[in-house]
């Protein structure tokens, strides 16, 4: 099969879908045909430039690529087309890519759906009047509905594990420095936001994983990883998991609840060591973290554009406005106890090899709300459906969202690993290990163009 026939079906796959999903909100037809039959080419010579040469792919609108706007869901950059990609786009297109365009997100990537007042909402493949999740919203949308069958994407507190697993995906958090950033948009979410890759299948995420993985002089929280990434060990020893069912005492619907606590036995069953316990870190600090970073970050970013304020929506402006009101103290504070927490998290996994977690405490809700108002019938707050993802990024650790039993419904419910710095192999090698044993392709939809 050549990479200009899958093209075209893909393309036309687009034209058919997109309109409903509101998934790719920029794209390169044009681009992606050219690159399509250079890759046509190289097979036919027998000079591939591997793996993912022809391979169609789409990029998250945060994440640079020349000559394609990057509009981080914001008005304020409606008009910005990079020059140059960012360092993991380039190194798919030089691997032969093809580059479809960008997927939807919320503006400035700092919601948990997915909205804008530039490009609108995006609907979840599943059922388009609820959420995929966000920030990558667009991204898990697109791969779900076959619109390209893997997708990059950015996590900053859990922005690809909980679309991924709101979307029957699987979604890789890289450990921060696994991906070398260079070129990219202001990092308002300090070393806390990571590219990852997204894919229907583990062995997916890991070939793009490998693609995109490796460092470069230019980040220097890269250098402490050798090039070369995404191996997984089909032979793998028993491992100690540390199951939490939940956070404290924050709801979490019992569906999901129920068929988490079955994937924890199913790992029992597959031979490792499975305890049950608590977070292994204190929330309230977590907390903290969060309610600094991100405003300050925002408040940060926003100073060089006058009259922003006219162009960032309510919900924005207010926790820009936060930022601003904190002090430098409370900045260093918020970073210093992100220190100590992966201090704490070096500590805990002498005893663990890997953290089980539920990936979201809400099954998707509807597609224009920010996030539920009730989770088992509890009030729930802004974040109350994300508890489980951020003191990853927090503690800069891997973690992967994996497809568990579904909710009666038939919407997707996941699971989250995490592991230690540096381990996302490890987590890798267990997702697939827990794919092989429990699939998930058989509870897929069929693809219909038509509905």
């Amino acid at each position: 099969m050549s990479p200009v026939e899958v093209l075209d079906a893909i393309l036309a796959r687009c034209q058919a879908i997109n309109p409903q999903l509101n998934a790719i909100v920029t794209l390169d037809a044009a681009g992606a045909r050219q690159a399509a039959r250079d890759s046509e080419t190289r097979w036919r010579r027998g000079e591939a430039l591997g793996a993912l040469d022809g391979v169609p792919l789409t990029v998250k609108d945060n994440i640079p690529v020349r000559g394609l706007r990057t509009t981080w869901g914001s008005r304020l950059l409606a008009d910005y087309t990079p020059v140059r990609d960012e360092l993991p786009v380039a190194r798919l297109r030089a691997q032969g890519a093809v580059i479809l365009g960008k997927t939807n997100v919320p503006e400035f990537t700092l919601q948990g759906y997915t909205h804008n007042e530039l490009f609108g909402t995006t609907g979840n493949p599943w059922n388009p009047r609820l959420t995929p999740g966000g920030s990558s919203g667009g991204a898990v949308a697109a791969v779900a509905a076959g619109l390209g069958p893997l997708a990059v994407g950015t996590d900053g507190g859990g922005s690809i594990r909980r679309p991924a697993g709101h979307t029957g995906l699987v979604g890789l958090k890289p450990s921060t420095g696994r991906v070398a950033r260079v070129s990219g948009l202001p990092a308002i979410l300090h070393d806390f936001e990571v590219i990852g890759p997204i894919a229907r299948t583990t062995a997916d995420a890991a070939l793009l994983f490998a693609a995109i993985a490796g460092p470069d002089l230019q980040d220097r929280t890269s250098l402490a990883f050798p090039t070369g990434a995404g191996t997984i060990e089909p032979a793998l020893g028993r491992q100690r998991i540390l199951y939490v069912p939940r956070f404290g005492a924050s709801p979490v619907d019992p569906e999901i609840a129920a068929h988490v606590a079955d994937a924890a036995r199913a790992f029992e069953a597959l031979g490792h060591m499975v305890e049950e316990g608590e977070a292994p870190f204190d929330i309230p600090t977590l907390d903290r973290i969060w309610s600094i970073v991100g405003p300050a970050g925002l408040a940060w970013f926003l100073r060089d554009h006058p009259g922003w304020e006219g162009e960032v929506q309510p919900a924005l402006r207010r926790v820009a406005e936060q930022g601003a009101a904190l002090q430098a103290a409370d900045y260093a504070d918020a970073l210093e106890k992100s220190v100590r927490m992966r201090a704490g998290f070096a500590e805990t996994f002498t005893a663990f090899d890997a953290i089980l977690t539920p990936c979201f405490a809400a099954l998707p809700w509807s597609a224009d709300a920010t996030h539920p108002e009730f989770i088992d019938g509890r009030q729930a707050g802004p974040r109350g459906h994300a508890v489980f993802t951020a003191f990853a990024n927090a503690a800069g650790l891997p973690g992967i969202s994996i497809p568990c039993t579904p909710s009666s419904g038939g919407l997707p419910i996941a699971i989250q690993l995490v592991g230690a710095f540096g381990a996302d192999e490890l987590l890798l090698s267990l997702a697939a290990q827990y794919e092989q044993a429990h699939p998930w392709a058989d509870r897929w939809p069929a693809l219909d163009a038509s509905k």
